[in-house]
C-alpha cells in the first residue's frame, strides 16, 4: 500500500531568503500562501513581469521584494528555499536542476516529480497551526479537510495553549511527571463525546484546568 512519506516542518520564513521565480497567476498563488501563513516572510519575487494583482499584494508586505528580470542562476545565491512558478517549463526544469545543484529545496509549480516539498493546506488559529498533505495527489481532499478543521478547532484555542502552557512552568516534578500531568489535563481534546462537537470540543480539557 502507497503511503505518505513526506516529513512535515514548520519554518520561520522570515529568518529564511525565499525566491520565487515567476511573476504571474500561479507566482501570485504561491505568494499568497506564504504570506497568510507567515505575513513577514521574508520573499524577493522575479520575473520578467508582473501581474497587477501581485504587485498589489507585495506592496502591503515590507519584506517582499519584486526584481524584474529574466531568471539566471546567479539568483539562488544565499537562498534558503526556491519556488519555480514560469511559464516556460524549460525554465522551470533548469531553476530544479540549478537548485538541486546548490542543495536548495526546490518547488516546482505543478511538477511533483521536480519537487522537493509542497505547499500543502494549513489551518490557522491562533498558537495553534495544522499542516495538511495529501501526498500532491489531492489538493481538494486537503482544502476540505481544512475547511473541516477551522470549523471544529475554536477561535479561542489560543487561551487554553497559553494557560497550558503556564501551567506546564508551574510543575516541579521530572519529566514524566510533567508528560502524566498534560496528559491527563488534555485528554478532553481526544474524547469520543467531543469529537464531532464544534462547540465543545478542547473545552472538557479547558474547564478542567482554566489557570485563570
Amino acid at each position: 500500500m502507497e503511503r505518505n512519506e513526506l516529513y512535515p516542518i514548520f519554518l520561520k520564513v522570515n529568518q529564511l531568503d525565499v525566491l520565487i521565480i515567476g511573476g504571474g497567476n500561479v507566482g501570485l498563488e504561491k505568494l499568497g500562501f506564504l504570506l497568510k501563513s507567515s505575513p513577514n516572510a521574508n520573499v524577493e519575487v522575479i520575473s520578467k513581469d508582473f501581474i497587477p494583482e501581485l504587485k498589489t499584494l507585495a506592496a502591503q508586505h515590507p519584506h517582499v521584494k519584486l526584481t524584474q528580470k529574466a531568471y539566471e542562476v546567479s539568483d539562488l545565491e544565499k537562498r534558503h528555499m526556491v519556488i519555480g512558478c514560469t511559464d516556460d517549463l524549460e525554465v522551470n526544469l533548469q531553476i530544479n536542476q540549478d537548485a538541486k545543484a546548490k542543495h536548495l529545496i526546490v518547488n516546482i509549480a505543478d511538477t511533483p516529480d521536480q519537487c522537493d516539498f509542497y505547499l500543502g493546506g494549513i489551518v490557522t488559529k491562533g498558537h495553534v497551526k495544522i499542516a495538511i498533505s495529501t501526498n500532491g495527489k489531492s489538493p481538494t481532499t486537503a482544502k476540505r479537510l481544512r475547511q473541516f478543521l477551522e470549523e471544529v478547532i475554536p477561535d479561542n484555542i489560543t487561551d487554553f495553549v497559553s494557560n497550558l502552557n503556564a501551567y506546564r512552568k508551574t510543575l516541579k516534578g521530572d519529566f514524566q511527571y510533567k508528560v502524566d500531568e498534560l496528559n491527563k489535563i488534555t485528554e478532553g481534546l481526544v474524547s469520543k463525546k467531543n469529537k464531532y462537537d464544534n462547540n465543545k470540543i478542547f473545552w472538557s480539557a479547558y474547564r478542567t484546568h482554566p489557570l485563570q
